[in-house]
């Protein structure tokens, strides 16, 4: 035809490679590092020159700042167009500044194409063994929960703001066998107790490549402005946790003390996490993210090491 360049055909255009930006670089998001296997640039803010090359060996693009600095936080505007902000708040108050300082910086370019956010179930408080759903509203009963209920409302309020969509994750307990610190066979070896049957508490849980999997799914199909549980399918004491647990591994079941007894056993920690039960449901993890549970229950989970 007239005109036309036989020579020089249009070629179709290349998709652009996905930019992702992790906050808080630990050991979930070096999972979803491993399940990215390079096919997304990724960004991992770390506040310690020391970690360095560990992130550059796991596959990610260091990038130096302290959420507790805002001045250093100025590389990550535009950076990315997706987030996935797991760094948790500072131990002290009832506010979260270091997710203030991050949406801060974020704010002076476009906003990113979607933000994910790993909060804690911690927010809802004592249910009293019920089952909830996401709908059911937040009662922290401490500090450290209040924190998360800041963050969580203002990132939801910075989504409205500038269009960003945001998903956030409701995450309980989380462990892995190879998850430091994150396995039930550490305290059991210690020969720490639980609560005795007619004291305990329900308690719920997620394996730590299960939730790496929730995040990345939350980066790409998350809906905006909606909060979810990343949680997995089991309804346990936590006294049957550990008892579970010992069975596989082989160890001794824990001891079981009163209630009354535990004041003079446990840390205000620990103690905190005996005053909650509650059962989550995840039906809106299946359904709206697609999530389909490699590790259901910690049955399946508590032993498994992936490559």
């Amino acid at each position: 035809m007239p005109g036309s360049n036989p020579a020089s055909p249009s070629r179709p255009r290349r998709a652009r490679r996905g930019r992702l930006l992790i906050v808080g670089c630990g050991d979930v998001g070096q999972r979803v590092l491993r399940l990215l296997a390079g096919r997304w640039t990724v960004f991992a803010l770390t506040s310690s020159v020391a970690r360095v090359a560990e992130l550059r060996e796991a596959g990610a693009i260091p990038v130096i700042g302290n959420l507790d600095e805002p001045a250093t936080l100025g590389r990550l505007a535009g950076l990315a167009d997706r987030v996935l902000h797991l760094a948790p708040p500072a131990t002290q108050g009832r506010t979260d500044e270091r997710t203030r300082h991050l949406l801060q910086a974020l704010s002076r370019s476009a906003p990113p194409r979607q933000l994910v956010y790993a909060s804690t179930s911690g927010v809802y408080g004592d249910c009293g063994g019920a089952r909830i759903d996401e709908t059911r509203r937040t009662n922290p009963s401490n500090d450290r929960a209040w924190r998360r209920v800041d963050a969580e409302a203002q990132l939801r309020q910075w989504g409205r703001v500038t269009g960003c969509p945001v998903t956030i994750l409701r995450v309980p307990g989380i462990y892995a066998f190879d998850r430091e610190g994150g396995h039930p066979r550490e305290r059991l070896a210690k020969g720490s107790p639980v609560l005795a049957r007619e004291d305990d508490v329900y308690t719920n849980h997620i394996q730590a490549d299960d939730l790496a999997r929730a995040c990345l799914l939350a980066l790409v199909r998350g809906p905006s402005q909606r909060v979810i549980h990343a949680s997995d399918d089991s309804e346990l004491l936590m006294g049957d946790y550990f008892d579970l647990a010992a069975g596989l591994c082989g160890l001794e079941p824990p001891r079981r003390i009163a209630r009354a007894d535990a004041a003079s056993v446990f840390t205000p920690m620990q103690l905190s996490f005996m005053n909650e039960s509650r059962r989550l449901d995840n039906r809106r993890l299946k359904r709206e993210l697609r999530q389909v549970l490699h590790y259901p229950t910690p049955r399946e989970g508590l032993l498994a090491v992936e490559d």
